[in-house]
């Protein structure tokens, strides 16, 4: 898993010479793990051709027109929740000024002015224009926002002269781009994470799990390391890239993820337990494969370890987040989980739906403690795992 792993960035590319660098720009942040849509601000067809950046993106090219068509959905609201960064490459001058004003007169600047997500802008510019007082003002409001500003780059220019303007290689922004999630909340801190399903066997080619991708443990997993922690991720069966910067121990069954868990828990300052971690499994496995020579067929079942209360329940116990998927009363059952085993938070989310939970990119989660409720609304489940790890380590952080 790479540094832009599952991010969307929502490129904007306005009207200036250094636009041809944009599909270089797309590939470099494609190469970083980042899924990449592009908007071209009003002329900016005239420097880079959209069919390029369709082709490097793999998504179709928004211009900068709000057609009837693309708002009968509310296009524009849909590509401000989409962005977990809007990048603009290259900011011209104009662009710059059209954004301290709040202007929303083309796509660009009204998803700029629609979305929450944290904007950046690498500036691309003549050096008279970059070191003129209207400009130098404009990104200092800009700043002042808490937008992004990423170089510019000083050198020859296109135009022959010579100074401070040009913008920063396609390479460079890429990186600064994959910095704006990296934060210091469990800087030094040990952290493991369970994730994904089990697998409890019936036979060599059969057995019983459930429905977890791994998705929502994996992408706390990448949102932890942001967040500086060493990471240890306790993997049940997925098929997901592993985290670069983790450390990961591949499991199948519920007893393999228990020892894989308890040989190295007494390391860790917090464990986050979010694998879906089968409840019991065969009284016995067949070593061969069962065949079909009856019309029913009955297996014993016997309870697995329960690897999170264990966890909690130990002296000097790390600071024990469980995960509680429930199909219907979920803030009940998870307070009632938090209190039994024990935890300091559980995160109870809805599963069984169509749009959250299992399976799918988004998910909503209520974060429970002893005394506080916090809701998480429904986002990208990278999104919620940046969101989860900043509670969790308030929460740690206050013991």
């Amino acid at each position: 898993m790479k540094s832009l792993t599952n991010k969307r960035v929502l490129l904007g590319v306005s009207a200036g010479i250094a636009a041809y660098k944009a599909p270089d720009l797309v590939r470099k942040l494609g190469e970083l793990g980042a899924q990449v849509q592009v908007i071209l601000s009003k002329n900016a067809d005239q420097f880079v051709a959209p069919l390029a950046l369709q082709a490097v993106s793999g998504h179709a090219v928004h211009d900068h027109a709000m057609t009837a068509e693309s708002e009968s959905g509310m296009g524009h609201i849909d590509l401000a929740r989409w962005a977990d960064v809007v990048l603009i490459a290259p900011g011209t001058a104009n662009l710059i000024a059209r954004l301290c004003q709040g202007n929303a007169d083309e796509l660009l600047t009204t998803v700029c002015v629609a979305t929450e997500a944290p904007i950046a802008i690498a500036p691309a510019m003549n050096q008279q224009m970059w070191q003129n007082a209207a400009t130098i003002q404009n990104m200092q409001t800009l700043a002042s926002r808490n937008v992004h500003i990423l170089g510019p780059d000083a050198g020859e220019q296109a135009c022959g002269e010579v100074g401070p303007g040009r913008m920063l290689q396609p390479t460079d922004i890429a990186q600064r781009v994959a910095e704006l999630f990296q934060n210091s909340e469990l800087t030094g801190k040990r952290v493991m994470i369970t994730a994904g399903p089990t697998w409890e066997a019936l036979d060599p080619v059969r057995g019983i799990t459930n429905h977890s991708s791994g998705m929502m443990g994996y992408a706390l997993a990448q949102a932890a390391i942001e967040a500086g922690a060493a990471v240890t991720l306790v993997s049940g069966p997925t098929h997901i890239a592993k985290p670069e910067r983790a450390k990961v121990v591949d499991t199948v069954s519920a007893l393999d993820m228990h020892a894989a868990v308890m040989a190295e828990i007494d390391e860790q300052d917090l464990f986050i337990g979010v694998a879906a971690v089968a409840d019991y499994r065969p009284a016995d496995a067949a070593e061969q494969k069962i065949k079909k020579n009856a019309d029913e067929m009955t297996i014993t079942m016997v309870k697995n370890p329960d690897i999170l209360a264990e966890v909690a329940g130990r002296d000097n116990a790390p600071f024990c987040v469980g995960f509680a998927a429930e199909t219907n009363d979920v803030a009940a059952y998870a307070r009632g989980k938090l209190e039994r085993k024990k935890l300091d938070l559980i995160a109870a989310n809805h599963v069984g739906g169509s749009d959250t939970g299992f399976g799918v990119p988004d998910n909503a989660i209520t974060l429970i403690s002893k005394n506080s409720i916090i809701e998480l609304p429904k986002q990208s489940k990278t999104a919620l795992a940046r969101e989860l790890i900043s509670e969790i380590a308030k929460a740690y952080n206050k013991i």
